[in-house]
């Protein structure tokens, strides 16, 4: 990632802000941080469409970015380049989803994909194959590659994103150490953070792999490619599959909570 800078190199300035909200002191900030857009911006445009604009990602980048200062609160210690990267991204995705940028039918491939995923692991306790989601689909493999590679940029998974669309809670609502939480709260959180961890160990190694240099490592899909020696569009199909795996787990995960 970009130069990593402690918030607390900048504590006169989260003061200034926070506290006697100088609108020079936000400006220092927001140009202090903006090189955070163009890292996170320039990551998610890796596989988007030829329509969607740089320019288009860097707007919803900055609105993000602002949005991340107004609201971070410097006195909990933690590192404002992590929570303003969740932001813009956030940001981001939303931008682009008002922009309509996927097809209705590009969005139901995802939805059958993650749905076979959903109950075929469910119903296997493993892994499923790419032979047993296309007969499941009743496809052959060649087209399921194909749903695959036409869905990948829909699988660019923000943090903020619901965890099912009819809710509020987030994916960033379970990473964020609230101060007080009750023992229900606690105790979803804990089932929520094993059942991802049971979700990431079914994946296949190549997935877990592209999941662990993209997330964790932070490399671009291209500089992936290059460390695993495939194509990119073969790191695109495996991303887009490990991600509807994990998407899988989660709805899996809400509608047991709710059950019992």
């Amino acid at each position: 990632m970009i130069g990593q800078k402690s918030h607390l190199a900048n504590i006169d300035k989260w003061k200034q802000w926070r506290e006697e909200r100088k609108l020079e002191a936000k400006q220092t900030l927001i140009e202090t941080y903006l090189p955070l857009v163009d890292y996170v911006s320039g990551r998610l445009s890796i596989g988007l469409p030829k329509n969607v604009s740089k320019d288009d990602l860097t707007s919803y980048g900055v609105m993000g970015l602002i949005d991340a200062i107004e609201k971070f609160d410097y006195e909990r210690g933690l590192q404002f380049e992590t929570y303003a990267s969740w932001r813009i991204r956030g940001a981001i995705i939303d931008g682009l989803r008002q922009g309509d940028w996927v097809p209705r039918s590009v969005r139901e491939k995802a939805k059958k994909i993650e749905e076979g995923y959903q109950k075929l692991e469910q119903q296997y306790l493993r892994s499923v194959t790419d032979a047993e989601m296309s007969q499941y689909l009743q496809i052959t493999e060649s087209e399921f590659q194909q749903m695959v590679q036409d869905i990948a940029v829909t699988t660019v998974c923000s943090v903020d994103d619901p965890i099912r669309e009819e809710e509020a809670e987030t994916r960033l609502s379970i990473l964020i150490d609230d101060k007080a939480k009750s023992p229900e709260s606690t105790v979803h959180d804990v089932y929520l953070k094993d059942t991802l961890a049971l979700a990431i160990e079914r994946l296949t190694e190549k997935e877990r792999t592209v999941v662990s240099l993209f997330y964790y490592e932070e490399l671009s899909l291209s500089e992936i490619a290059e460390v695993m020696s495939l194509s990119p569009s073969r790191i695109s199909q495996l991303h887009s599959k490990a991600i509807l795996r994990l998407r899988g787990s989660l709805s899996r995960h809400r509608t047991q909570l709710f059950q019992d």
